[in-house]
């Protein structure tokens, strides 16, 4: 089942869809919007262009662990996913996913200037790989043969 990862911003959104196993990181997009209607549209589509089965968004928390304002616009957001997609998007802590995704843009010799066009995909890369790698670690067949 495919997972999409969604950071979600507002003039931009970052996308980053999974491979069909579920295990990897594949296709990224940037949707252009100050609209979050349109933005829940773009995404209801990507969902099954893409054949997704589960949602995971970026949801802002301060470095000491509480939710700020922006909390407050993520959670409206996924509710609307919700409602638009049929999908309850699964909130995922994204403290420094930014911070990580200029500095591999940085490492990757872009300059400053063309990270906003890119920051938001792989911000959100960064959260469907960690996602991904938590979900992997949880699952029954992570515990091995002792675990069954």
């Amino acid at each position: 089942m495919r997972v999409m990862a969604i950071d979600y911003g507002d003039a931009r959104t970052g996308v980053a869809v999974s491979d069909p196993t579920g295990l990897l990181a594949g296709f990224t997009c940037v949707i252009h919007s100050r609209k979050r209607e349109q933005a829940a549209q773009e995404i209801k589509r990507l969902t099954a262009e893409h054949g997704v089965g589960e949602l995971v968004m970026g949801f802002p928390r301060n470095m000491d662990g509480t939710e700020g304002p922006r909390a407050e616009v993520c959670r409206e957001f996924a509710a609307l996913l919700e409602q638009t997609t049929g999908l309850t998007p699964v909130l995922w802590d994204e403290r420094r996913t930014t911070i990580e995704a200029h500095g591999i843009l940085h490492t990757s010799g872009k300059r400053m200037k063309d990270h906003r066009k890119q920051v938001d995909a792989v911000a959100a890369s960064l959260i469907l790989e960690g996602y991904l790698t938590r979900r992997k670690l949880h699952s029954p067949e992570a515990a091995g043969p002792e675990g069954k």
